[in-house]
């Protein structure tokens, strides 16, 4: 289902997960120069695209909402009555909403069957400078105007797939070492990219950069997923109040630093 409206995009998110009987939703965002059929998901035909393109001009950027029911041979004939009720009262643009069915196996495979697909382009051996932050709903509608919008679309440097999509807290274990925004519900929000090159790389990097020092600035009180910090200073802050609880996990079960060195937490 196709958004021009971030605002109704990301209500239409958080109430998909408040509910019960989706099995996987998932939002993206649609670039105006980026190819619409993507490495993880195929949905659209050559008359879909026609029609978006369309879209794509007037937006620039359109937003894409995924959801996933499964079902089997018991369930076959009540499935579309099913995703009929869960897609009720949603607010995407009339028209531009697109089904399709693969087996269970396709589906959760689908992100080699697109690194196969690469390969055979030479296109997947290459650098891919990926963000991944964790954005609290309470800023999600800056950070749409200042990063999806001001940076992205303006400077068109991004390849590869955007995703975002809401999940919550309750969904977290808090005696993992992952750290969350304190917003009950917040976004998942990552920059898959892909680099052509060295430069292309380091213009990726850069670009990366400037969403984290903004977003440093401005306030918006992101955490990164998987993230890579230079001091022991940053990996405190990132920490928060895990910092305590954390150090001294690793001093009782890895006192002679031996797990994962490369990331330098503690040195």
């Amino acid at each position: 289902m196709l958004y021009d409206d971030f605002s109704k995009f990301t209500k239409d998110q958080e109430h998909l997960i408040s509910v019960d009987g989706l099995d996987y939703v998932e939002g993206s965002l649609i670039l105006e120069k980026h190819p619409l059929n993507n490495w993880r998901s195929s949905f659209f035909s050559p008359t879909n695209q026609n029609k978006i393109g369309s879209l794509l001009s007037q937006n620039g950027i359109i937003y894409c909402l995924e959801i996933v029911k499964y079902y089997d041979d018991h369930t076959a004939n009540t499935i579309d009555e099913e995703l009929k009720k869960l897609v009720k009262g949603l607010n995407y643009l009339g028209g531009f909403m697109f089904k399709k069915d693969s087996t269970f196996v396709e589906f959760l495979n689908r992100v080699r069957s697109g690194e196969l697909e690469l390969q055979s382009k030479g296109l997947w051996d290459v650098p891919h400078p990926w963000l991944n932050l964790f954005v609290p709903k309470s800023n999600i509608m800056h950070f749409n105007a200042a990063v999806f919008v001001d940076i992205i679309l303006r400077q068109n440097k991004t390849t590869g797939p955007i995703l975002v999509y809401p999940t919550t807290r309750k969904k977290w274990d808090d005696r993992m070492s992952a750290v969350t925004p304190e917003d009950e519900i917040f976004y998942c929000v990552g920059l898959l990219h892909s680099s052509g090159g060295c430069n292309d790389c380091k213009t990726l990097d850069n670009q990366n950069e400037q969403i984290l020092n903004y977003c440093d600035k401005a306030g918006i009180k992101i955490k990164q997923y998987l993230p890579h910090y230079k001091t022991k200073e940053d990996w405190i802050k990132h920490f928060g109040g895990k910092w305590n609880t954390f150090q001294q996990r690793k001093d009782q079960f890895d006192p002679k630093r031996i797990l994962s060195p490369g990331q330098r937490i503690f040195n």
